[in-house]
């Protein structure tokens, strides 16, 4: 049989350095081993930060660049808008200017002439005759020109039953309801019942004016405009 010898302290304590080495280097080891895991770890999380912040800057700066474009269209469009409203304003203002004098010219300049003012006046009664084709009409006028009226109407009547071959129309001024002497002349002319009325006054004339030859007065002054697109 063996025997079983007692070590000496050399003996157990080159045993203990053994088995501390050991442990120490198994230790770093294990350190290590985690160390590289964690390093790895953080690198892969430090990618996935790096990504998702990259992406919400990226969509960031879409959304307010998208934001300031729509921005910048929004404030060119109103300023565009406002210059056009300005522009149109202008161009009414001179168009109420021009019609605003030419009712002036006819209040001034519009029954000047008796001779001429006759002529028109007939002409205006006689549309009116053929208009209404009855047997009287009355005649509405300013009180200055009943007697100018009178005359026109007279001559009026005179051609009226040669074109219409015999059929006579008689023609009355009106000596109660008058015309403003403030405005520019003419003449209304009443069926005889006084229910139908043809206002053939300067007035009414230049207000017809002003809205059916407006397109072309529009175009005279201002030229064509680019943005119609269909034209009469």
């Amino acid at each position: 049989m063996s025997q079983i010898h007692a070590m000496s302290d050399d003996q157990v304590n080159t045993e203990l350095r053994k088995m501390t080495a050991f442990i120490r280097q198994e230790a770093l080891e294990k350190a290590r081993e985690i160390h590289l895991k964690a390093d790895e770890e953080f690198s892969i999380e430090k990618s996935k930060l790096v990504r998702s912040e990259t992406q919400r800057i990226d969509e960031e700066y879409k959304k307010k660049n998208t934001q300031a474009g729509m921005s910048q269209q929004i404030t060119k469009s109103t300023l565009a808008n406002k210059i056009r409203l300005r522009v149109l304003s202008a161009k009414q203002e001179l168009l109420d200017q021009l019609f605003e004098d030419a009712q002036k010219q006819l209040v001034e300049k519009g029954s000047k002439g008796k001779g001429e003012y006759e002529g028109v006046l007939k002409g205006l009664i006689l549309e009116g005759l053929y208009a209404l084709n009855e047997k009287k009409v009355t005649l509405r006028c300013r009180k200055k020109d009943e007697e100018v009226v009178k005359g026109a109407a007279e001559k009026a009547g005179k051609e009226y039953k040669e074109k219409m071959k015999g059929k006579a129309c008689e023609v009355v001024v009106d000596s109660k309801e008058r015309l403003p002497e403030g405005s520019a002349g003419g003449v209304i002319i009443l069926n005889s019942t006084g229910k139908i009325d043809i206002n053939n006054t300067y007035d009414e004339r230049l207000n017809l004016l002003s809205t059916d030859a407006l397109p072309s007065v529009r175009t005279t002054l201002f030229g064509e405009n680019q943005n119609r697109k269909f034209k009469d």
